[in-house]
């Protein structure tokens, strides 16, 4: 299993795009993404629910990546939220 964590620097936080899009991105992938803010862990592939967490600008959030392709994984969700988030 890989993490990391995050700090979110999008003015608007996780909001709707950035989340179908890592939604997406997730579902290509033959690894479990999971993200978790303050306690509460969620499905990366689930966008009401990564939607759900509240995540705000400056806040931090952490990343799981867990399967067969998982170090593939982590370099593409990283680029992502740095690109994205």
């Amino acid at each position: 299993m890989k993490c990391f964590e995050y700090k979110i620097k999008d003015s608007v936080g996780i909001h709707a795009r950035p989340a179908g899009l890592l939604a997406k991105l997730v579902k290509e992938t033959e690894s479990t993404v999971t993200i978790e803010k303050d306690g509460k862990t969620v499905d990366a592939t689930k966008l009401f629910s990564v939607m759900g967490l509240g995540v705000k600008c400056g806040d931090t959030v952490k990343i799981c990546i867990q399967g067969k392709d998982e170090d593939k994984t982590e370099v593409s969700i990283k680029q992502f939220f740095e690109e994205n988030l």
